[in-house]
């Protein structure tokens, strides 16, 4: 992932269970091309092995105050080199610690002595967490610019569910990744479209399509990193909404018409990555329709082009289209943005990309055409922002 290419991370692990997973964490870092620096509390080697973390960051682990990298000045040097600091997992003990200045081993002095940003992601039994003293922690955390990730809500190694369980190592990657983006949309509203549409038949079946809503996503993932406020619009899908998007749930074309008639006039880009079904049945059946051995003939009526729509209006907002084509992507895609009067559309193809973790498109704009290569979709994704970006601003 570009954004992490060469970047030089601290990764500060404490005493919990959920050390196991800055295991994981390191890989997902150390694969994007990172610079991993592990630090492990004493405590946390109880859980992990400092080997661990050496065999998976290619670097030697740092546990004590008196490692003797850098002439015995390691608890300054590190947080100098570093462009950002994570804590994962963080303890109620060590939170504590970060609250009130407290440098009394490695990791809490050289957290003292940074200069880059501190991110923290928590992790304990959901009574600690709830206690009046960690709240007071957490806020003043806050309050000195550190940045929380979580805790996430669930089942808990104790047994006990709720608040405290740390946010899982591919969240906390994507974090990580957020702080290095572009912010080119600072201060912008943007309105995504996502997944298919589900047109009913009758009670038990549909007209649908493969889209799995992962672009969508994406784009709404990445349009946050890039500092938008996001409004994401979704038909059915199995995905979870990007944290930080406002999610509207939708079913049929229809639907999500009308919620993108709600909220456009407030929206500075509008992003229609949809696979919005053309059609739907002219008559939708409020009992199942019996199976037979006679043909059943469906009539088809359009449905609106929501993107069309959105682009005519008096003052439309910058207007991004979405195409997946079969062949022909350039001259089709072309003819599309043309005849829908968009400023960016983008195309790819449909046998490739649908359902798929992967894309590769061309973006269509006035100045021609400017393929983007196969790669993970929300690495596409910001690539996308940051080509619309430079258009609308």
């Amino acid at each position: 992932m570009p954004q992490l290419a060469k970047k030089r991370i601290l990764l500060g692990v404490t005493g919990g269970i959920a050390a196991y997973k800055a295991a994981e964490l390191t890989r997902l870092l150390v694969k994007a091309g990172a610079h991993v620096q592990v630090v492990m509390t004493q405590a946390a080697m109880q859980f992990v092995g400092a080997q661990t973390f050496q065999a998976l960051s290619g670097n030697p682990v740092i546990t004590d105050m008196w490692h003797d990298a850098a002439n015995g000045m390691a608890h300054i040097n590190l947080t100098r080199e570093a462009d950002l600091a994570i804590i994962a997992p963080a303890s109620a003990d060590f939170i504590a610690k970060l609250a009130h200045g407290q440098a009394d081993d490695m990791l809490s002095t050289l957290c003292l002595a940074r200069t880059c940003p501190l991110l923290v992601a928590p992790a304990m039994n959901q009574q600690m967490w709830e206690n009046a003293a960690t709240q007071r922690n957490i806020a003043q955390l806050a309050a000195d610019g550190i940045r929380l990730l979580g805790p996430a809500s669930g089942e808990q190694a104790c047994g006990e569910t709720g608040l405290g369980r740390m946010v899982e190592p591919a969240d906390l990657f994507q974090a990580i990744t957020a702080q290095f983006a572009s912010r080119c949309l600072d201060g912008k509203r943007v309105l995504i479209t996502a997944g298919p549409t589900v047109e009913k038949i009758d009670p038990v079946r549909a007209i649908t399509n493969l889209s799995s809503g992962k672009m969508g996503y994406a784009m709404a993932q990445a349009a946050i990193d890039a500092g938008a406020t996001v409004t994401l619009i979704s038909g059915p899908s199995c995905l979870t909404p990007p944290a930080g998007a406002s999610v509207i749930q939708v079913e049929s074309a229809s639907d999500m018409l009308a919620a993108v008639n709600q909220h456009v006039a407030e929206t500075d880009i509008f992003i229609s990555v949809a696979a919005v079904a053309d059609y739907r049945p002219e008559l939708t059946h409020t009992q199942k329709i019996k199976k037979s051995t006679a043909a059943l003939t469906l009539n088809l009526t359009p449905n609106v082009d929501i993107l069309t729509q959105v682009s005519q209006r008096a003052q439309p907002p910058f207007c991004v289209g979405f195409a997946a084509e079969t062949e022909n992507l350039i001259a089709n895609g072309t003819a599309k943005r043309q005849r829908k009067h968009l400023p960016l559309l983008v195309v790819n193809r449909a046998q490739d990309a649908l359902g798929s973790d992967n894309n590769e498109v061309i973006l269509l704009d006035d100045q021609g055409a400017h393929p983007i290569a196969l790669a993970d979709k929300l690495s596409v994704a910001r690539q996308i922002i940051q080509h619309l970006a430079n258009l609308a601003n």
